[in-house]
Order: C-alpha cells, then sequence, then structure tokens
C-alpha cells in the first residue's frame, strides 16, 4: 500500500491555545505539550521532529520580538497530520522560512540553522499576519503505522 490506510490515522480532531511566557521558559513547556498531545491521542506525526520543530518556533519568537508580552502556541491534531503554530507581537515575517536566503549556516556558530530545521523536516510552513503580529507555523504528517519505530 502507497501510504497509511484509513484505519492508520486519528479520527478525530483535537486542537490547544496556549499562552507562554516571552522567555526562554517557554521552550519546554512547549516541547512538553506537543509531547503531550500527540502521545494521549496516539496520534501518528512524527513526535521527536513535532517536538524540535516547536522548539525551534518558539525559541526564534522569544529572541527575535521585543517587549514581554507572552507568545501563543497552537496546536492543531488531525486525521492527516499535525499543525504547530506561534503567534508573537511582531509583525515582521521571519527572514529565510519558506526559502533558503542564500547563505550557509556556520557550522561554528551555536544558532543559525533553526529554520533550515523547519524547512528540511517538515511537510510544509509558512507564516501569516494576525492582528497582533503574526503566526509562523509547520506541518507534519502522519507516519504510517508500518514505519513508526517502535
Amino acid at each position: 500500500m502507497n501510504g497509511p490506510a484509513l484505519q492508520d490515522r486519528p479520527s478525530a480532531s483535537a486542537s490547544w491555545r496556549i499562552a507562554l511566557p516571552h522567555s526562554v521558559a517557554a521552550v519546554p513547556v512547549a516541547r512538553a505539550l506537543v509531547r503531550t498531545a500527540l502521545a494521549e491521542l496516539n496520534h501518528g506525526a512524527d513526535c521527536d521532529t513535532a517536538e524540535l520543530l516547536t522548539a525551534e518556533l518558539v525559541a526564534n519568537a522569544v529572541e527575535h520580538t521585543v517587549g514581554d508580552s507572552p507568545i501563543e502556541l497552537v496546536v492543531e491534531l488531525l486525521p492527516s497530520g499535525c499543525r504547530v503554530e506561534v503567534h508573537d507581537p511582531d509583525p515582521v515575517p521571519p527572514f529565510g522560512l519558506t526559502r533558503p536566503n542564500g547563505k550557509e549556516p556556520d557550522p561554528w556558530q551555536e544558532h543559525g540553522r533553526g529554520l533550515l530545521l523547519i524547512r528540511a523536516l517538515s511537510s510544509s510552513c509558512g507564516h501569516r499576519p494576525t492582528t497582533s503580529g503574526k503566526a509562523v507555523w509547520f506541518r507534519l504528517p502522519v507516519v504510517p503505522e508500518q514505519l513508526r519505530s517502535a
């Protein structure tokens, strides 16, 4: 079979929305929320990848926006996969999210690979304006049962 069988997909949709502090403390909270959401519903999206990419989005929102306004995490679990959004108060789109910015990350630097990871590991990603800033998002598909690690 080419793809997951219908019975391998979650039958219901669920979503969570949570305000997070505008600090690095938001990163482990966001990771835990995504991991718990996927585990509790036995969802078929890759949990490790969802957790990693969520951490990148939250860390970018904290690092690249000014002020102390909370950021918001939205997790949507759908039969076809999951979608994670991070809302922040800065309306400026993330440079290099949907296509490479032309320069390779410096292998000796600690930063600069987050958006590359999001582009490479998600099935799609992007950003959109909101009334209070922007939302940056990624999607992951459901992994067929036979391809999931034990």
